[in-house]
């Protein structure tokens, strides 16, 4: 630290000794100043604090009104009345290595023989191609392809591997997988996968997040740029919207939509996805799904709603008692509140584990293939999770013996 900030450090002692700061208005912390004029709002704008004053709008850096609300949030009081500033020290989470280690060791091998299982309780006759090709055989193929992130050609020695070991009757073609993929009623059988694969895990879950993100495809849109008065070309993408556990990150309900659906539209499709699963204690989310009905249809399902509020958000007498509860809950409570709502972040660790693991990317051509594409990569996730749990844990997955909606 150097001169600078020491002295602002000292002056924001000066303030915390006399004068009172108050907690949260307009969604800040007000700070008298030292001359008696007037006050000022400190807030924090992504963990940083930022300040009105001619000091923070200048350089930038903490003032001293920055270094009082700093203090009065770090101070610990002894009862002999000396004080301690204690340092913020970032969290962080033991890995337990000895146990991932071993899930990655031993992953592909458990991989097929738990998608096999999976795959096993479609029970049907639906077939495809000439020969006819088992359901069962085409899921485990398709989405054990989108696992192995290798191309057709190169993934028939693993489909050989697997009928080696028993998971598949025959070995398909591996153009059969493409046009497997670009059939519309797998999409909801590739669901109720993602619902299924969940299951084992329905004792562990209570709290869940809700975000989406986008994928990235092949094909291309053509618009008209009116400002350069030419036309352009721009990449379509698909928009995922999940429901996840915080705990596990597994995925318990799943969207897809066009890359400009709103995300709001989404959220009670996801939460009926999963209430009719799991316990749900919480739900967070971020601000583009506050809504009154998306208030009440959680507490509905028997969980506590974590989504902030707006800076232009009001409670009148007129709204429901709900929203009036929480949104006085997030204004005199925000510390509290948003300990439980930073259990959102989890919903982005589990997007990234996607795509670092089976890209950004939808190689497919067509849009029903990119939908079915991208709901296998969801499903290879959560078989991931629960082969990492299997260590973690001890759990013993049985998918065969587990059905969708019930116990």
């Amino acid at each position: 630290m150097n001169d600078q900030e020491n002295i602002r450090k000292q002056k924001g002692m000066q303030i915390t000794q006399t004068s009172r700061i108050m907690k949260r208005e307009r969604g800040g912390f007000i700070v008298p100043s030292q001359s008696g004029e007037g006050f000022y709002i400190v807030k924090y704008v992504n963990y940083k604090p930022t300040c009105e004053c001619m000091d923070y709008e200048l350089r930038r850096m903490k003032c001293k009104h920055c270094w009082a609300v700093e203090i009065i949030l770090n101070k610990k009081t002894y009862k002999d009345g000396s004080i301690e500033i204690l340092k913020s020290v970032r969290k962080t989470y033991a890995q337990d290595w000895t146990a991932y280690n071993k899930a990655q060791r031993n992953e592909k091998m458990l991989f097929m023989e738990l998608l096999a299982d999976l795959c096993s309780g479609m029970n049907t006759t639906y077939n495809f191609g000439r020969p006819n090709l088992p359901l069962s055989d085409m899921l485990f193929c398709s989405v054990f392809k989108i696992y192995s992130t290798f191309s057709g050609r190169r993934f028939t020695t693993d489909m050989c591997t697997a009928k080696e070991k028993g998971y598949i009757a025959k070995v398909p073609h591996y153009n059969s997988i493409f046009n497997y993929l670009q059939k519309e009623e797998i999409t909801a059988i590739l669901k109720q996968l993602i619902e299924l694969s969940a299951l084992p895990l329905k004792a562990i879950e209570r709290d869940f997040a809700v975000d989406s993100s986008g994928f990235s495809t092949s094909r291309y849109a053509r618009w008209y740029d009116f400002k350069y008065g030419k036309e352009k070309d721009v990449k379509v993408w698909l928009k995922a919207h999940l429901i996840t556990g915080v705990k596990t990150n597994i995925v318990s309900g799943v969207e897809i939509t066009e890359a400009y659906s709103h995300d709001s539209k989404e959220f009670e499709k996801l939460l009926n996805i999963t209430a009719r699963n799991f316990t749900i204690n919480e739900v967070s989310a971020d601000m583009a799904y506050l809504s009154k009905n998306h208030i009440e249809t959680v507490t509905e399902k028997g969980g506590m709603p974590y989504i902030p509020f707006k800076s232009n958000s009001v409670a009148r007498a007129r709204h429901p008692k709900l929203w009036k509860k929480m949104y006085h809950y997030f204004m005199f409570q925000r510390e509290e509140f948003l300990r439980h709502y930073n259990k959102r972040s989890n919903v982005e660790t589990t997007f990234h584990m996607i795509k670092s693991k089976f890209g950004t990317q939808i190689r497919s051509k067509t849009k029903t293939a990119e939908i079915n594409e991208l709901l296998c990569k969801i499903l290879a996730h959560n078989i991931c999770v629960i082969i990492q749990e299997m260590h973690e844990l001890g759990i013993e997955p049985m998918f065969s013996a587990q059905k969708v909606g019930g116990d």
